[in-house]
């Protein structure tokens, strides 16, 4: 490279810089996942509460939830029609087996609980996912994976999982063990919590179902 060229390219570089340190200064305070003792830090002072919370089901980057025993399972015998509520799945409770199990049927949607309620605050975000040694089972737990800055407030909610089985014979799942992650992330204040929005599930004891129709307040086609 000519002297002049090595010149022009110092000068290049150094307004680059600038402009990059300026773009970095503008941007928020990077959002990152919590690590376990972060974890620790936000149940301390409140920002998330578990209950129950054992330490133990504090996994590196995530807290582990285990399955509640309240399940049901979704039951259609029409199409269903998004505005329409009564063409909305049922549920069919689905009680634990004489051996404290509960059984996927293949190609089911079981509806089940965490054990755990949990709330988290304004300042946080989550991203609920299923284990893969579930996974490895044919077993899908989390179709919906998004828990929005304020879920659970004030009392505390439980998640809902739905769970689907991808093979061809039944699989029996055990209440209290581990089932899936919920990862936690910092994130910036919201000008509205999810629990002040309307039709939330910040107030669930139990696995809920579908309130989409809510939504949809558009005329039915003729």
């Amino acid at each position: 490279m000519a002297p002049s060229e090595r010149v022009l390219m110092r000068g290049l570089t150094g307004k680059l810089g600038t402009v990059h340190k300026g773009v970095i200064r503008s941007l928020p305070p990077a959002r990152f996942v919590l690590a376990d003792h972060q974890i620790l830090s936000v149940i301390k002072s409140g920002d998330l509460e578990v209950s129950p919370f054992e330490a133990e089901m504090i996994r590196p980057a995530a807290l582990s939830l285990r399955l509640g025993a309240e399940a049901s399972v979704l039951g259609a015998a029409q199409a269903v029609d998004a505005r329409d509520l009564d063409t909305y799945p049922r549920l069919t409770p689905r009680l634990p087996d004489a051996f404290g199990r509960l059984v996927v049927n293949p190609g089911e949607v079981l509806l089940a609980p965490t054990m755990e309620k949990v709330a988290i605050s304004n300042r946080l975000t989550g991203i609920l996912d299923g284990i893969s040694d579930v996974a490895r089972l044919g077993i899908s737990v989390v179709l919906s994976q998004q828990v929005s800055p304020g879920y659970g407030r004030p009392a505390g909610a439980v998640l809902t999982l739905e769970i689907v089985s991808r093979l061809p014979v039944p699989v029996m799942l055990y209440p209290g063990t581990r089932i899936c992650n919920l990862m936690l992330m910092r994130c910036g204040r919201p000008a509205k919590s999810y629990s002040s929005m309307l039709h939330n599930h910040s107030r669930d004891v139990g696995a809920m179902p579908s309130n989409w129709h809510a939504y949809h307040k558009q005329p039915r086609p003729s």
